[in-house]
């Protein structure tokens, strides 16, 4: 197996554990860092089906566009969802920084609420479905 079907497979276990992780962070209501972490999965995620279709992956944290431009590379489940796709990258890479570091008239722990966490939450979940069915169907094609 080459090395980057191997990174590949590695940013999907990754992510897979990272969801366990954010179950934990809802657990224990710490709902910032379940907002910051949900887009690192995402991003991890996006970046993995983006080398699984053998283009170069952008140093950039919203992959919204790129997505767009490179549409017709991707599978079917992808092309069908990318507009959630997109709209749950951007959404996501908006709260990035904001969730983690704050600023001084906005401290995370009391801006975020359960409602958003769940809402972060439910996004990784179905953008793994979506980009681990995807690379699966690549790498085995």
């Amino acid at each position: 197996m080459n090395s980057k079907v191997l990174l590949i497979q590695d940013y999907l276990k990754r992510a897979q554990k990272r969801l366990l992780m954010l179950q934990y962070l809802m657990e224990l209501e710490d709902y910032p860092d379940v907002v910051r972490e949900a887009q690192e999965v995402v991003e991890l995620l996006l970046k993995a089906l983006i080398m699984s279709v053998g283009l170069e992956v952008p140093k950039v944290h919203d992959l919204s566009k790129f997505l767009e431009k490179h549409e017709s590379f991707f599978p079917k489940v992808i092309r069908e969802n990318l507009e959630t796709i997109k709209k749950i990258s951007r959404n996501l890479r908006k709260e990035r920084e904001l969730s983690f570091y704050g600023a001084l008239d906005w401290i995370p722990s009391e801006e975020y609420t359960l409602n958003e966490a769940e809402q972060a939450l439910e996004w990784a979940k179905i953008v793994y479905q979506w980009v681990s069915s995807a690379c699966e169907e690549l790498l085995n094609s």
